[in-house]
């Protein structure tokens, strides 16, 4: 729960919590004063991280796609319900508040991209920014490190799809022009709300919902294809938005648009719940109830087919509801087919594989 029974403002998560791997933890009980609260948990760190690899095969059959890379490992955004938090565990932090406050940054991904594409078993397939957090979380701003990844995707005319929730990535049209071109990139945006009051609660860190739909003008307008997920749906929280954000979406030039429903395995559970009840007190257990009854009596659902859209009456209506409202705002449109056949390994701009960043710097 909060900390000394105050919400933590631009945060998602309300509290420290154990990492599970690990023995001894860290954490905050009490704070008298809530200004040197919030300087502790509003500042976030950024470390540079020398992954040895940057291309993640995805095995899931819920997915639409075979490969991903992920610049960064944990998410400015903030989101309580991301089901990428538990991820942070594996490198040693907690999933609620370190998630947020502590970001691996990877700058050595672009020439890891490069050395995979050049390699002579490697067959083109789509590659998703990002399977995990954002791309174009804050931070992306100065590193610039999506779209130094694109700018290699160019190069080697490879296919990629774009997920997110940030207008920065209008920064990239340039890049992204020229993939569309030859039908090599599809851009996903991520839109909850239409709620400004909700998106700072819920999404704190984030582009506004307005600025979002003028990111998806902007970009269809440039011929870019783009694609709308309101995910994830949350009952009684913004259940009730489904069609208004299909029209909003649609006027402004999406393709299509799909859905999933709020699930919170593992840690989300407890960072969601402690966020639910700090921020609607009023309506947590009706909210939790309604969660359970979508995933078979229980908040979290790890079973392929049913967890995305879950189950039950709650699940029907949703189903329901966005159907109906799809295609009245998006009949006759669609995104076109993925391109392979443009790949190339080009002949300039050989890595030198000995020029390797340092690993685990502190920005």
């Amino acid at each position: 729960m909060p900390i000394d029974g105050k919400t933590i403002k631009g945060r998602g998560a309300q509290e420290y919590m154990a990492n599970r791997f690990l023995k001894h933890s860290y954490g905050v009980v009490h704070w008298e004063g809530i200004d040197e609260l919030n300087e502790e948990v509003g500042h976030t760190e950024y470390r540079i991280e020398n992954a040895k690899s940057i291309v993640n095969p995805v095995n899931s059959p819920d997915l639409g796609f075979n490969w991903s890379i992920n610049p960064y490992q944990g998410c400015e955004h903030g989101c309580s319900y991301c089901y990428a938090r538990p991820t942070h565990e594996y490198w040693g932090y907690n999933a609620s508040l370190d998630f947020e406050r502590i970001v691996l940054v990877k700058r050595n991904a672009p020439e890891l991209l490069e050395q995979k594409l050049r390699s002579k078993n490697w067959k083109p397939d789509q590659i998703v920014l990002s399977g995990m957090t954002d791309p174009y979380q804050p931070i992306e701003r100065k590193e610039r490190i999506t779209r130094k990844l694109l700018e290699v995707m160019v190069r080697f005319r490879h296919p990629v799809g774009l997920i997110t929730k940030n207008a920065l990535v209008t920064r990239d049209i340039d890049l992204l022009q020229d993939l569309a071109s030859e039908n090599l990139v599809h851009v996903a945006i991520s839109i909850t709300t239409l709620n400004e009051d909700l998106r700072r609660l819920m999404e704190p860190r984030t582009s506004t919902g307005e600025n979002r739909l003028r990111t998806v003008e902007g970009l269809s307008k440039a011929g870019i294809p783009v694609f709308v997920m309101v995910a994830p749906i949350i009952p009684s929280i913004n259940d009730m938005e489904v069609p208004a954000i299909l029209r909003s979406v649609a006027d402004a030039g999406a393709r299509g648009a799909s859905f999933t429903v709020v699930r919170t395995n593992g840690a989300v559970k407890v960072v969601f719940e402690n966020w639910l009840r700090a921020h609607f007190p009023d309506r947590a257990n009706k909210v939790l109830a309604q969660i359970a009854h979508m995933h078979g009596g229980n908040v979290e659902d790890t079973r392929s087919g049913i967890r995305m859209k879950g189950e039950g009456a709650f699940a029907e209506s949703i189903q329901r509801l966005f159907t109906v409202f799809r295609k009245r705002y998006f009949a006759g449109r669609s995104l076109p087919i993925v391109n392979t056949s443009a790949f190339h390994v080009p002949t300039e701009g050989q890595l030198d594989l000995f020029d390797k960043p340092d690993a685990r710097k502190v920005l």
